[in-house]
């Protein structure tokens, strides 16, 4: 760091520091929905990734039918295509859920290797439908260009977008699980499943919309996705370690610890990334929460249920 001056690193601190929004922005979407998984129901969802791969694909299929058949609709497409990416992600959730989780509770070994399967075929699903290539959508010209503040600054305008979108679906979740009945059914269900069940609430159809929020949010996360990189069959199985790490680092079923989790993650991989490499970057990441899980195992806000 020597080499630059104050002013420099100032500059550079604060660009890398907009920059690495963007992958909060997508770490914390996709965290979102793991957590309400995994914290809640306690699924180790593997495919959790090929779910916000269904997202960008979805985008990237309305992108290509807005642009053959509809090109004056362009500008507008992507609002649409973030709530189409949130549906057909959930749909596909509903089902994974009633044809294969649902049978494997309390068992989550057995879930991780059964989602690891699902994963793979989602994977291929993609190669056949979409091919094996990388792909990206057009982008509406008002996601393109940047905010420029000072001289030396420029702020993305697709990042501010996504921030803001992380925004609206966080605040979305947190008055879902803590403000709404289904969210009061949701907590109970995790306490005490079998008291739940006891007083009337139906569990089963809990799990399943539970993990179906979960999958649509992370089709959210594709749909933001595609905004700072193209898509690929295996994308998603690049993000899923770093969003896992995400959920245990914050506190597993804990909204605030997911988003400081999220939060320092994605500011320490970007910073670091401008003065080394992306991958060097992400070890060091990885060393420095290992060794606070260390004196901390159950996470920044490890949440307090009466057993």
């Amino acid at each position: 760091m020597g080499e630059y001056t104050l002013n420099e690193l100032g500059s550079i601190f604060a660009m890398q520091g907009f920059a690495g929004i963007s992958l909060f922005s997508v770490l914390l979407l996709m965290a979102l929905g793991l957590a309400i998984i995994f914290g809640q129901m306690g699924v180790i969802n593997m495919a959790h990734g090929e779910f916000m791969a269904v997202g960008a694909y979805v985008t990237y299929f309305l992108s290509s039918m807005t642009e053959t058949y509809l090109p004056g609709f362009m500008p507008y497409y992507f609002l649409f295509a973030i709530v189409a990416a949130f549906f057909v992600a959930a749909i596909i959730g509903y089902f994974a859920e009633y044809a294969l989780i649902r049978h494997l509770y309390k068992r989550p070994l057995d879930t991780l290797l059964a989602t690891w399967g699902l994963s793979l075929i989602m994977q291929q699903c993609f190669r056949s439908i979409f091919g094996a290539r990388e792909v990206s959508p057009t982008l509406p010209e008002w996601l393109l260009g940047s905010y420029q503040p000072t001289e030396n600054i420029h702020i993305p305008l697709n990042g501010m977008f996504v921030l803001a979108l992380t925004f609206f679906v966080t605040a979305g979740v947190f008055y879902l699980l803590f403000k709404s009945r289904w969210g009061l059914r949701v907590r109970a269900t995790t306490q005490n499943r079998q008291m739940s069940g006891a007083v009337g609430i139906n569990t089963k159809k809990v799990d399943r919309y539970t993990f179906a929020l979960g999958c649509g949010i992370a089709g959210i996360a594709g749909a933001a996705f595609t905004t700072i990189a193209s898509t690929g069959p295996t994308t998603g199985s690049l993000y899923i370690v770093d969003t896992f790490m995400v959920v245990v680092f914050g506190g597993a079923a804990s909204l605030f610890g997911t988003i400081a989790s999220a939060f320092s993650i994605a500011q320490a991989q970007s910073i670091l990334e401008f003065f080394i490499s992306g991958s060097m970057a992400k070890v060091y990441t990885l060393l420095v929460l290992v060794l606070i899980l260390m004196f901390k195992p159950e996470g920044l806000f490890a949440s307090k249920v009466r057993r």
